[in-house]
């Protein structure tokens, strides 16, 4: 209990509001009672009490030990500002190769804006620590063979949503200016990036969507139909292939009539590459297993092959909705939950409808 004459106070009078964001704290070494080096974006502190100075019983919940040190910061939020402060500059360096490799000017513009917001941010933090750091760069190796392979938005809106509890995390730390930064003008910038590829995002869905409901549930009727690997593959083949380029031809008519894309031909073209990809991935199993395989979990080869099929059918499912949840911002488990439901409903209706006809018709293979 230093007595600080000139204030004619003690220390264990003095109070120190709960969560004060602090960059620095008070130094028990010091001759005089009082804070070191706060940043003028803090509030300024008005004292500690005894007891929270040295963490006992008595501190108020709440109080100096998230933030404080003897002498300095604690070694929670030193971590935590590091932390932050490596992501920021990792970001930075991210934004920066990506927009070194786009070659639409208003996209590089937009890309250079955030890299330049993501260096300030760093260079805010870097006051607090009083470190230098260096960006993680196997983080932009990854992030830019993402936007190589799935396109700039998807790696751009990846990168951003890694960090969604960034902005928490600086509120906690008292940095309101970041938390709003995070929140709202990153997004905005983000939402300004432009790419081909997603104006025809709709195509991709009509073709892929078509041959997952169209293909899986004829395949389930042939199956048990047919009963026979290679003729169900030979059936769903033909099927596919003619059902894609009638599909290509439709969205094209479709487009041209609407004006809904710039260009009616690749419109056309992405619901044909779709859909012709779809079949080919459900129609693997078929080729894949022999009809002299042994039964599994008692189920008969061409039932296995169904049985993959539908695993497969999920996982594109699965795939292109949690892409088109990143991309477009919307509900990845609504989405995929309603075409999962559909393409259970449409399989197990055909798996009848094939059983009924061949029946009925008297098939014997």
């Amino acid at each position: 209990h230093q007595h600080d004459e000139a204030a004619g106070r003690t220390q264990s009078d003095v109070q120190l509001p709960p969560l004060a964001p602090l960059a620095r704290c008070i130094d028990l070494d010091s001759d005089d009672l009082g804070v070191k080096d706060i940043g003028h974006r803090y509030p300024s502190l008005s004292g500690v009490t005894s007891g929270s100075l040295h963490g006992d019983a008595s501190a108020p919940v709440g109080y100096w030990p998230a933030y404080l040190k003897v002498g300095g910061m604690t070694e929670s939020r030193a971590d935590r500002l590091l932390r932050l402060q490596q992501m920021e500059a990792t970001e930075a360096a991210i934004y920066r190769r990506l927009a070194a490799r786009t070659k639409d000017a208003h996209n590089r513009e937009v890309l250079e804006r955030l890299a330049a917001d993501e260096e300030r941010h760093e260079a805010l933090l870097a006051e607090e620590t009083g470190e230098s750091v260096k960006p993680q760069m196997w983080r932009v190796r990854c992030y830019s063979g993402m936007a190589r392979l799935f396109g700039l938005t998807f790696a751009v809106k990846m990168l951003e949503g890694m960090e969604h509890d960034a902005a928490a995390e600086y509120r906690d730390l008292g940095m309101l200016e970041l938390a709003e930064e995070e929140d709202a003008h990153e997004q905005e910038l983000i939402g300004l990036l432009e790419e081909e590829r997603l104006k025809y995002a709709g195509s991709v869905v009509l073709g892929m969507s078509d041959a997952l409901v169209e293909l899986t549930g004829a395949l389930a009727g042939l199956t048990f139909a047919l009963q026979s690997l290679s003729l169900v593959a030979l059936a769903g083949l033909i099927t596919g292939i003619a059902a894609s380029f009638s599909m290509g031809a439709s969205e094209y008519l479709s487009s041209r009539t609407e004006k809904k894309v710039d260009s009616p031909i690749k419109a056309g073209f992405f619901t044909w590459l779709s859909y012709i990809l779809t079949v080919f991935l459900l129609v693997l199993p078929y080729l894949l297993l022999q009809a002299d395989d042994p039964a599994r979990y008692g189920l008969e080869p061409h039932l296995q092959a169904l049985a993959c099929t539908f695993v497969i059918g999920l996982c594109i499912v699965g795939l292109f909705n949690f892409y088109l949840s990143v991309v477009e911002d919307v509900s990845f488990r609504r989405r995929f939950t309603e075409m999962a439901g559909i393409l259970t409903v449409v399989s197990l209706i055909s798996f009848g409808i094939g059983m009924l006809l061949r029946g009925w018709l008297g098939v014997e293979v």
